[in-house]
């Protein structure tokens, strides 16, 4: 029950950015709150991918899903925390959350489809 390598790729890509920010953040801004729960979410979303990738059954698939859209839905709260305290300018955090909308969307997908067969 591979996930797609689409969802693995922008998964990491996407965590890869998230780090960066928070490195930026800390350094830049001297924010370590709000950047360290962004940074836990938003790494966790591929985390979840990969763990999803050896489940051990499609139910445990779906679970690891889940918890990655969880996840992607909890980041873009912070994302927006982040730009409405003025931490992240507009652009930064257009760019950033249109990946992690994606994200989800792709996650999302993913786990109706698995829902789907779950029944095959």
């Amino acid at each position: 029950m591979a996930e797609s390598n689409i969802t693995k790729a922008k998964s990491l890509s996407f965590a890869v950015r998230i780090v960066k920010l928070y490195k930026h953040l800390c350094d830049d801004h001297r924010e370590f709150v709000l950047s360290k729960q962004c940074l836990r979410s938003g790494t966790s979303i591929g985390a979840m991918v990969r763990e999803a990738e050896y489940a051990q059954s499609k139910s445990d698939f779906i679970h690891k899903l889940s918890i990655g859209s969880k996840e992607a839905n909890e980041t873009l709260y912070w994302l927006e925390l982040l730009f409405e305290t003025r931490y992240i300018d507009a652009a930064s955090y257009e760019s950033i959350k249109a990946d992690a909308d994606e994200l989800l969307k792709l996650l999302t997908a993913s786990i109706k489809t698995a829902k789907a067969n779950l029944s095959k």
